[in-house]
């Protein structure tokens, strides 16, 4: 028997989500000027990065032009880059690198990387925090807008088939896509009272199996 394990990437392997928050705040400020923003960007639906432009857009009467998108993605890319430049590599979630690597050099697992971000963002912030994922696949916003589409094609990117499929998270739109989908989650941070560190799982494997 072979069982998928799919992760999230901010709040679920990286510290990250609150600085990812700010920084892509400040891109559309700097693309889009004195916008309306909602309060949380979790006030959004679907909560990707992709999808929560084409809504800020909306929100404000702004064309959903093509190369406005570009412009604020790459002003996120360059923000999030001098960002880490700066304060350096965020920092992972206790025991994440070491348990993804344990998962992926494991004959009963595959794994594979859903996020909401967009694939360039995921790349500077796993790539620099020293997270190996060349041979991982990846699914972004950049794939898809909807959560549930991204996490399906991560699956599907594995190319083999598979008796479980269990995600791990840290915000409730990853709850609610894993009943959409019929996945397992399991849930990673204090939002959802998940596990703070990743040391000892897989005793995951009794949830698996």
């Amino acid at each position: 028997m072979k069982h998928a394990v799919i992760f999230d990437i901010d709040g679920t392997l990286l510290n990250s989500a609150e600085e990812d928050d700010r920084l892509y705040r400040e891109a559309v400020a700097q693309v889009l000027g004195e916008v309306r923003l909602r309060p949380a960007l979790s006030d959004y639906d679907p909560v990707t990065d992709a999808g929560i432009l084409l809504q800020i857009l909306r929100d404000n009467g702004i064309d959903e032009d093509a190369r406005r998108i570009a412009e604020v993605k790459e002003a996120f890319f360059q923000r999030l880059a001098s960002f880490v430049d700066r304060q350096g590599p965020f920092v992972e979630i206790p025991g994440a690198k070491e348990a993804l690597g344990r998962l992926h050099r494991s004959d009963l697992y595959k794994v594979a990387l859903a996020t909401g971000g967009w694939r360039r963002s995921a790349q500077i912030k796993l790539e620099t925090a020293g997270f190996d994922i060349a041979s991982l696949p990846l699914a972004t916003s950049d794939d898809a807008i909807e959560r549930p589409a991204i996490m399906e094609l991560a699956l599907a990117a594995i190319g083999e088939e598979v008796d479980s499929v269990t995600y791990f998270g840290d915000g409730l739109w990853d709850a609610r896509a894993c009943e959409i989908l019929g996945w397992k989650f399991r849930a990673v941070g204090p939002a959802l009272a998940g596990i703070s560190s990743y040391d000892g799982e897989f005793a995951i494997k009794s949830t698996l199996t």
